[in-house]
């Protein structure tokens, strides 16, 4: 198996935010879609997927509507996809994306984190190229072999196709997301959730008490309201 696979077992077997933090962030998705497509998903594929997830997440219908309805609204001020890149303690390169719609105030914030936990928030592509940024597909796997349909999918970018307890994930470059999404409609194969996220290409281990310090950072950072993901180099464990 590869990177992509080892990546997802083991952030699997982090504890994840509280599910209201979740339903934020993919209201936040939700408005970012309505607002750069529009609120039909038959025509908004951003849309259609972020749907997707927010069912896969659970997320209610009703909250989802209204979601959508509030994008709609010309008064729903946008939000800003803005990237923060630094260090934290011990050489561990972190990658912070935010959705936003007061930027003063999450630079302030996200730099304020890292100046306690004695990280360094760096500029712009200081860490951003030692990570590979990644799309995804989690599809139904029932009746479909990943072998034959990773052979299927290079054409169209698929680097990684594996099955797990959720389905059959399907892992891409950025790039190839809608090349992808559009096959995998056009086949009718059942799209569970989608999204992106960033590899790390080297992992650093630490020892515990390096971890801790570390940890305490990442918490800071994962518990402020703009932000959506997380990523670093600190060397994870699946815990199996």
């Amino acid at each position: 198996m590869g990177r992509a696979f080892e990546f997802r077992k083991a952030r699997k077997m982090k504890r994840w935010s509280a599910m209201a933090k979740t339903f934020t962030r993919l209201g936040k998705d939700i408005v970012m879609a309505v607002k750069e497509g529009g609120p039909d998903p038959d025509s908004n594929s951003k849309l259609r997927a972020v749907i997707q997830n927010a069912k896969a997440a659970n997320m209610p219908k009703d909250n989802i509507e209204r979601a959508i309805k509030r994008a709609s609204d010309k008064n729903q001020g946008d939000y800003k996809e803005v990237l923060f890149e630094g260090y934290a303690p011990h050489g561990i390169a972190i990658l912070v994306e935010t959705a936003t719609d007061n930027n003063n105030r999450t630079v302030a914030n996200i730099r304020s984190y890292f100046n306690k936990c004695d990280g360094n928030l760096g500029t712009s592509g200081s860490v951003e190229f030692m990570f590979d940024h990644t799309c995804n597909f989690r599809i139904n796997g029932e009746g479909i072999d990943p072998e034959e349909l990773e052979l299927e999918f290079i054409d169209f970018g698929a680097e990684e196709v594996f099955q797990d307890d959720d389905g059959i994930l399907i892992y891409a470059p950025f790039g190839s997301f809608g090349t992808i999404q559009k096959e995998l409609e056009g086949r009718n194969i059942e799209i569970l959730s989608s999204g992106f996220e960033r590899i790390p290409q080297v992992t650093k281990q630490l020892t515990p008490e390096q971890v801790a310090d570390v940890e305490k950072l990442l918490e800071k950072i994962e518990e402020d309201d703009d932000v959506q993901n997380v990523y670093h180099t600190m060397q994870e464990t699946s815990g199996e």
